[in-house]
């Protein structure tokens, strides 16, 4: 990762919060359960927006699943896997590890969770367009950058509020989720810690309009 694109992304995201006011008390109290259940209500809310915008339908999401280890639901005959989080267009919802995302909730705070799930949802709503992609990794990409501009959106309408240090947590949580080389064509692919960070601050910077 360059420096100067370290720059570019603090500079995108400085005064980005990442708690939710609804679950954030006045003593600054959140829980795990709180973040996660924000972050959903939030992102769903901002789609719901842009759906009516265009004159289009948002179908909010008919599950959310927290599981264990290999205990989680199957999403087309395939197993969930640990340290995991996915959405499943073949049931409409998403699943997520809650031990792996709770895990990195207290070791690189909250913004891991907003990622994480506005990440999520990006995908779901790349189902409900029919968006086409030849490889995986421009989707995955293109759900960093939807998450980039819901959280953008969101700061902008006051849904969420600025902490300090909220855009280094971003830029670790983005680094430490990126692929370690850039093998487009292995289906698995999510893309290099620069190219995610690139495209959650495309989001971020322009809106999901750019994604």
């Amino acid at each position: 990762m360059t420096r100067a694109l370290v720059l570019l992304l603090a500079l995108l995201l400085a005064g980005c919060g990442l708690t939710g006011a609804p679950s954030r008390d006045t003593r600054g109290a959140d829980t795990f359960e709180d973040d996660v259940r924000g972050a959903r209500e939030l992102g769903e809310m901002f789609w719901k927006q842009q759906f009516s915008e265009s004159g289009r339908t948002y179908r909010p999401i008919i599950d959310f699943v927290p599981y264990s280890g290999r205990s989680g639901p199957r999403c087309a005959g395939e197993p969930a896997v640990p340290n995991n989080a996915f959405y499943c267009p073949a049931g409409h919802f998403v699943a997520f590890d809650r031990d792996w995302m709770e895990r990195l909730w207290g070791e690189m705070g909250d913004g891991s969770v907003y990622l994480i799930v506005l990440h999520e949802l990006g995908h779901a709503v790349q189902a409900q367009l029919d968006s086409q992609f030849e490889l995986n990794v421009q989707a995955e990409l293109q759900a960093d950058c939807y998450a980039g501009g819901t959280l953008s959106a969101l700061v902008r309408a006051g849904s969420l509020r600025a902490e300090p240090g909220d855009e280094e947590e971003l830029l670790l949580n983005l680094e430490a989720a990126g692929d370690p080389t850039d093998d487009w064509l292995n289906p698995a692919a999510h893309g290099t810690a620069e190219q995610r960070q690139r495209a959650f601050a495309t989001g971020y910077n322009r809106g999901v309009s750019a994604c």
